[in-house]
């Protein structure tokens, strides 16, 4: 088929098929940067823990008044929390994964350093700690109980070992060697603590809306102390099935054993998974419905400018039915007009899609957008664009000769 035809009759319209270019490119633009949006946000839901969150919740325990001898209390917790039928392993702790709370610190190589060399999630472990959640240990040992102290705002030893993470391990010693080096914290710089084992992956508590920890999101360490505050957090893992039904024997359990606390929150990390990444998700549901909508929208403006220009050229359409152009020459020609027209809205959208990324990147510290998005937003609207465009084309190509040089 002539281009030269299809030019020369976009000429005499112009204005619409100017408007359905702008159209096009300013719906690929925002495809783009929305696909883009929603694919970070469900990759940043759906990054793993580290930890078997099917079997695990968390007890958040907080003592009434001043308990005396709370070591002991605590002890009693664990031993009672480590005997009910269903529990595989149980520990206390300042914070886990998934809360968006919880303790940081820098980890430096040397006891002047100004800038640490990492920065690292505390989370305050015993013995039990790797078997209550889950972690998988790839080097070295687990805790002793004679490594265990008592953490609390009186008496906070300075650790005699630490367990680290792949990620902090492999930053802090990027030739491989971290098992049995020590390292210094911020609040540490007299007596180095080596380490002794490093797990495969633990995540940080931040991990929603948290940019300064976007970087080093699992970056953990674990620190040998069994947290003896006046507010904390059981973790109890339990056997595959049994989380519900545990869940509820443990609360009455501990209340049995002693009435003087609050047990303000009981939750399964699954569901805190799901409440810690609800806006994420969120986000990604009100940006997919804003695409489709924005998809109709254009398709709907297609539909309708087509539909105009076929009724303006009923008798330019019958003259070419009667020179012998077949149905399928009309569909072909409407088809590539469209095409035309769509191809130039998706060049300028591709350039309005990575000029407002490059803004974003700039005002909001968005990741850059990949190719691999523009090209697909590209396909999209071109598709979109051909379907669009086929009813009316279809419309054009069933008016009879006769019949459309008769209504000139």
């Amino acid at each position: 088929m002539e281009v030269r035809p299809i030019l020369s009759a976009m000429a005499r319209n112009k204005v619409g098929a100017i408007l359905v270019a702008v159209q096009m490119a300013v719906t690929l633009a925002i495809l783009c940067n929305a696909l883009f949006i929603i694919q970070q946000r469900l990759a940043l839901s759906e990054r793993p823990s580290g930890t078997d969150e099917a079997n695990i919740f968390a007890i958040s325990n907080q003592w009434v008044g001043h308990p005396e001898n709370l070591p002991s209390l605590v002890q009693t917790d664990l031993t009672l929390l480590r005997s009910l039928p269903g529990v595989v392993d149980a520990y206390v702790t300042n914070s886990y994964p998934l809360t968006n709370s919880g303790w940081g610190d820098g980890a430096d190589l040397k006891p002047d350093q100004k800038t640490s060399t990492a920065h690292m999630a505390r989370y305050f472990a015993d013995e039990h700690s790797i078997n209550t959640l889950g972690l998988k240990l790839i080097a070295g040992r687990n805790f002793t109980a004679a490594e265990i102290g008592e953490k609390n705002v009186r008496d906070s030893p300075l650790p005699v070992a630490l367990i680290v993470t792949r990620a902090l391990a492999n930053e802090l010693f990027p030739a491989g060697n971290a098992l049995g080096q020590s390292i210094y914290t911020s609040g540490n710089k007299t007596q180095p603590a080596p380490i002794i084992g490093i797990v495969d992956r633990l995540q940080v508590p931040w991990v929603a809306d948290v940019s300064w920890a976007k970087d080093w999101t699992e970056n953990s360490v674990l620190e040998p102390a069994r947290f003896v505050m006046k507010e904390s957090y059981y973790l109890v893992r339990t056997q595959p099935g049994q989380l519900q039904s545990v869940m509820r024997e443990s609360q009455q359990q501990l209340f049995q054993a002693h009435g003087a606390r609050v047990l303000d929150k009981v939750e399964p990390l699954s569901d805190a998974r799901r409440e810690i990444y609800r806006d994420d998700r969120g986000l990604a549901v009100i940006l997919a419905v804003v695409c489709a909508v924005l998809l109709a929208i254009t398709a709907f403006g297609i539909v309708g400018l087509t539909s105009y220009w076929v009724a303006q050229r009923r008798r330019q359409i019958g003259i070419r039915r009667a020179l012998g152009a077949t149905r399928a020459n009309i569909v072909r020609y409407f088809q590539t007009e469209n095409l035309m027209i769509a191809a130039a809205g998706a060049t300028a959208g591709v350039a309005l899609a990575v000029a407002v990324n490059l803004w974003m990147v700039s005002s909001f510290e968005m990741q850059r957008l990949h190719s691999i998005y523009a090209i697909v937003g590209a396909v999209v609207v071109l598709l979109l664009g051909q379907a669009a465009v086929l009813w009316p084309a279809l419309r054009a190509a069933s008016i009879p000769p006769a019949l459309a040089t008769r209504s000139a």
